[in-house]
């Protein structure tokens, strides 16, 4: 899942960030209602997560012009704003969720795995396809019952695959999933963490669709 979060602490912003690529999102990072814009009017992305308070807009304010323009698109809200009528407010403005600072992170990882299940990029915590099994919450694959360790980028990888198991992931899809906006990728890494992956899985587990991408078979 691509993921927008727009923060004005720096400090903050950056120990996100790394805590959520960690957890397998591809992270754009942005201080200011205006950058955010920019950002969801130039690349998909999948969930904002949304401090309201921005040095160059009220984050209710973008959080408007959001759901004007973006109906769909989930939005997450971070604050320190922790008065009811101000959570009510939030939730009133379009916000699919509400976060008080301070705030523990394994229940933002939580919370955004229940959005991304509602989004239909993941039906379940728990996935499987044959004899290989990937748990979302733990960040653990299994394969014929022994666990297969995994570097970051191998395991959002199998993930994107596993999800979409039976489907055709193109090349672009898949360095979406991998890679957050304006990272420099090499032209070959896509086929470097598919190597390695098959090498830690079962025999033909991920296929080449010649031309096209890659697939595994449904369960």
């Amino acid at each position: 899942m691509r993921l927008l979060l727009v923060e004005d602490d720096i400090a903050l912003r950056n120990g996100l960030q790394q805590a959520l690529s960690v957890q397998g999102f591809a992270v754009n990072a942005v201080g200011t209602a205006q950058q955010a814009l920019s950002v969801i009017r130039a690349a998909d992305c999948d969930t904002v997560i949304l401090d309201l308070g921005l040095p160059d807009m009220d984050g209710l304010v973008l959080l408007k012009q959001l759901r004007q323009k973006w109906p769909r698109l989930p939005v997450l809200i971070l604050t320190a704003r922790d008065g009811v009528d101000e959570r009510i407010k939030g939730l009133d403005h379009g916000a699919d969720d509400y976060l008080v600072k301070p705030f523990a992170a394994p229940e933002l990882f939580a919370r955004l795995r229940v959005i991304e299940r509602r989004l239909g990029t993941a039906s379940s915590h728990l996935i499987r396809c044959g004899e290989v099994e990937l748990d979302s919450t733990a960040m653990l694959v299994t394969a014929a019952k022994l666990a297969v360790p995994l570097s970051r980028r191998e395991y959002v990888l199998l993930k994107e695959l596993m999800e979409s198991a039976g489907r055709i992931k193109t090349r672009d899809q898949l360095e979406s999933a991998l890679y957050s906006w304006g990272e420099e990728v090499a032209s070959n890494a896509l086929e470097v963490h598919i190597s390695n992956l098959r090498k830690k899985l079962p025999a033909d587990f991920i296929r080449t669709v010649r031309g096209v991408g890659y697939t595994v078979a449904k369960a």
